[in-house]
């Protein structure tokens, strides 16, 4: 099969997500950026099923992470789909550059956009899927009217910006509130959730409805990141940590 990304192993728009369920996704914001090329391909020979990259501009949230340069870099390396979360104002100034730069899935934030239909279309007519993501205090029922364009929501659990934080609980009820309503308008929707993210809620986060899960420190914060990966795959693990 022809590689569209120019990365062995990744097959880009013929990546069959609707086949895998309950996804990793480690965020490359916890990598050691010193030893970037080093995480990257740990994360390649893992379970892992995606990288989510997580790109900030300082205005949207209160920090910055990283560009193009650093996302062409990834791409280089990474055999895996990249996950693009874009909290950054004006984000369709910036869609088919990431595109280009190798985004499989281009998340914006609901939040930030002011023409989300538009923004949703320019995402796919760019060739990629498109994702919107909902800040803690954002309803989910504000999506109704373009779920059915969308391949995925991302559910913060946490106040964009920062790794580390506390996983907020009300999450696990919008996570449940927006699978009945995919299960009306949008059956093949993806549910993703990030921020505060451990084995420890893991379970919970799955009987709620969710199918990806993005982990930084949970993942990269641990003697074996690799396993800590596997783990969050293993069903009969995840079991053993829920409290």
């Amino acid at each position: 099969m022809e590689n569209s990304n120019n990365q062995p192993g990744y097959t880009g728009l013929n990546f069959n997500i609707e086949q895998m369920k309950h996804l990793i996704a480690p965020s490359v914001l916890s990598a050691d950026f010193a030893n970037l090329q080093r995480d990257i391909e740990l994360i390649n020979s893992s379970d892992a099923d995606w990288f989510h990259v997580d790109i900030m501009d300082g205005v949207f949230v209160p920090n910055i992470s990283f560009g193009f340069p650093v996302m062409e870099a990834i791409r280089k390396y990474a055999t895996k789909p990249l996950d693009v979360h874009l909290m950054i104002i004006n984000p369709d100034e910036y869609i088919e550059r990431f595109v280009k730069a190798g985004a499989y899935m281009v998340t914006v934030h609901y939040e930030a956009c002011t023409h989300l239909h538009k923004t949703i279309q320019t995402i796919k007519n760019a060739g990629a899927k498109a994702c919107v993501a909902l800040n803690p205090h954002t309803p989910v029922e504000l999506l109704t009217d373009i779920l059915g364009d969308l391949d995925m929501v991302l559910i913060m659990s946490v106040n964009p910006g920062f790794g580390g934080q506390h996983f907020i609980p009300h999450t696990l009820d919008k996570i449940r509130r927006l699978k009945a309503m995919s299960v009306k308008l949008n059956p093949d929707l993806l549910i993703e959730v990030d921020g505060g993210i451990s084995l420890l809620n893991t379970a919970d986060l799955l009987e709620a409805g969710a199918d990806v899960l993005v982990a930084g420190s949970a993942i990269f914060s641990t003697a074996s990141p690799a396993k800590t990966i596997t783990a969050m795959k293993d069903v009969n693990v995840i079991k053993q940590h829920t409290i």
